[in-house]
């Protein structure tokens, strides 16, 4: 069960992903979007209510820090999650900045706006919406190697949420979907 609080892009991305082949041969992936496009705090606290559905063998929550200002109860969104082994696919700013990982490396800060922009700049799109079936897809393993290369950067600095910009950690929710032959919720 993923949990995301993007109505547009994240749900394109992650519907993509979802449904290659072999993700969808080896787990059953549920979507839910937040239909009020909450905050990290309120998606970890259903993604917590959700868990305790047997049916359900894992939950992650995919939601943006946001630059220059976070979302509130970040940190105790983290915590809440950790607590109750959710995992998180965080990006900050913003999950523009994982699509720009698809293009290109990007290793200095920027904010939620300049994000934006340049991950429309790069995929040529005027909207929200994304093509992530033949976009982002073939470039999701290049996605995958910047963002664990920005991820060790940080953690080799000492930086952490939210003073890792950039980072994104949707490579770690990719990594489990593609790797996973277990049957995912």
């Amino acid at each position: 069960m993923i949990f995301c609080e993007g109505v547009n892009t994240e749900h394109d991305y992650l519907k993509a992903v979802k449904n290659l082949p072999h993700v969808r041969s080896n787990n059953s992936v549920r979507i839910e979007l937040d239909p009020e496009q909450g905050v990290p705090l309120t998606l970890v606290q259903r993604a917590v209510a959700r868990k305790q559905d047997k049916e359900i063998d894992e939950c992650w929550c995919v939601f943006d820090v946001e630059w220059p200002q976070h979302h509130p109860h970040l940190t105790k969104a983290v915590e809440l999650a950790g607590k109750h082994g959710i995992g998180l696919a965080i990006s900050n700013p913003c999950f523009e900045l994982w699509l720009i990982l698809h293009h290109r490396d990007h290793n200095a800060y920027i904010d939620t706006k300049c994000a934006e922009s340049d991950s429309r700049r790069l995929d040529r799109r005027d909207g929200k919406h994304i093509d992530a079936a033949a976009v982002y897809m073939p470039l999701r393993t290049h996605a995958v190697r910047r963002a664990a290369m920005l991820a060790k950067r940080h953690e080799s600095n000492g930086n952490t949420l939210p003073d890792n910009n950039p980072s994104s950690s949707m490579y770690e929710l990719i990594r489990a979907l593609e790797q996973s032959p277990e049957p995912r919720s």
